[in-house]
């Protein structure tokens, strides 16, 4: 049974930091390239970052380039976002997304980020 785990989520203040993780299990985790997604109140899921299943290659939404960073740990089977200069506009539920070609696709339940003073 594949299991993929947020956490790290919560309150933080504008120009903060968080770095959300994201655990998989009942996978071959270093197969699969790894996204984190999210989701604000009225609007669509949205592309955030992504890592290639070895973690040589990553991409950023334009939205969040220079600001956030996504790494893995094959070794321990999570991979994290790193999310300095936070702004209100960044809030929105967050979801790990775990992917591999021909229909294997494997998300998480979301961690909520909020960005308020």
């Amino acid at each position: 049974q594949v299991q993929v785990v947020e956490s790290g989520g919560g309150l933080v203040q504008p120009g903060g930091s968080l770095t959300l993780s994201c655990a998989a299990s009942g996978l071959t985790f270093r197969t699969y390239a790894m996204r984190w997604y999210r989701q604000a109140p009225g609007k669509e899921r949205e592309l955030v970052a992504s890592i290639t299943s070895t973690g040589g290659s990553t991409n950023y939404a334009d939205s969040v380039k220079g600001r956030f960073s996504i790494s893995r740990d094959n070794a321990k089977n999570t991979v994290y976002l790193q999310m300095n200069s936070l702004k209100p506009e960044d809030t929105a539920v967050y979801y790990c997304n775990a992917h591999r070609a021909f229909g294997h696709d494997y998300w998480g339940q979301g961690t909520q980020v909020t960005v308020s003073s």
